[in-house]
């Protein structure tokens, strides 16, 4: 009996031992899809193709700068989350990236699990993770040394930064409609320097998702895409997936991610002080929330 008794306890070990590491596994921030020599613009055209073809919708694509492009894209899945959760159209799109680095072209995407934690939404998204696989590869997860979904789903960066659940109210306005026609009017004039990517309807629900691009110089060069990347996006394989920013419309009112959250959670091993550390983009989140609520129609001390 006692060899039977030890033999059920090193199985219950193990077990047990399985079990908490599955527990604590980790999720990191983009997905590294594939990378190799080719033809930039080829390989943005056949990314998009890719992703029709696995029944996703492209919502739109831009070129934050040089060498760098940003697919916008949603599927049923993302958008039927999208709606069963507070503020879950911010997870209604995956980002995927078509970035050249030296002779390199570097296809990567937000990973749907992580952002799916992140965002608090109701699923985890793995059927969209397993149809991207399909459809534009995957070999590593990449962009941090991980965050476990528990963690995920009340992440801050530090004391007294915000949370998921703490985003700016950018404007207010007297119906849906009426503040999607001034988010509208807002990115088609882009006096702030901010222009619409993308745009993607949650079913059901009075939600919608706007992808941003924000390009500013002298003075307002804090709130720019190029800038705020070349700061903190230093690493050999690229996290240009972290593009565009967001605005969403919740009902009646115009919201925005604080950057302090939104640019974390892309990042989160970054340091605060030192090169290539938020302390070189300190002025980014005010700079960007402002120059987001002018364009939604709200004041530029909006919160």
């Amino acid at each position: 009996m006692s060899t039977i008794h030890r033999t059920l306890g090193t199985v219950l070990l193990a077990l047990s031992a399985t079990l908490a590491f599955a527990q604590e596994a980790v999720l990191k921030p983009f997905v590294l899809a594939s990378k190799g020599p080719g033809d930039l613009a080829q390989k943005l055209d056949a990314t998009k193709a890719a992703l029709t073809a696995a029944g996703f919708t492209v919502a739109g694509s831009y070129s934050p700068y040089a060498g760098a492009n940003v697919i916008g894209a949603t599927n049923d899945e993302l958008r039927s989350n999208a709606a069963k959760s507070a503020h879950g159209g911010f997870g209604a799109a995956v980002r995927v990236s078509v970035t050249k680095v030296k002779d390199q072209i570097q296809v990567a995407y937000t990973n749907p699990s992580y952002m799916a934690n992140a965002y608090r939404m109701a699923g985890d998204l793995k059927d969209t993770a397993a149809k991207l696989q399909a459809a534009l590869g995957r070999i590593e997860e990449f962009g941090a040394v991980g965050l476990t979904a528990e963690k995920l789903r009340k992440y801050h960066y530090m004391f007294g930064m915000e949370y998921f659940d703490e985003p700016n109210t950018l404007a207010s306005y007297g119906s849906h409609e009426e503040a999607l026609k001034a988010v509208e009017a807002g990115l088609a004039a882009g006096k702030q320097g901010v222009t619409k990517v993308y745009r993607i309807d949650v079913p059901g629900k009075k939600e919608t998702l706007f992808g941003v691009a924000m390009k500013g110089d002298g003075d307002n060069k804090y709130m720019d895409d190029k800038y705020i990347m070349s700061e903190i996006d230093f690493r050999d394989v690229k996290s240009t997936a972290h593009l565009p920013y967001d605005i969403l419309v919740s009902d009646n009112k115009v919201y925005a991610l604080y950057a302090r959250f939104r640019i974390a959670i892309s990042f989160p091993d970054l340091s605060m002080m030192g090169a290539n550390s938020f302390m070189n983009i300190m002025k980014a989140p005010e700079a960007m929330r402002a120059a987001l609520a002018l364009t939604a129609g709200g004041k530029e001390d909006a919160r």
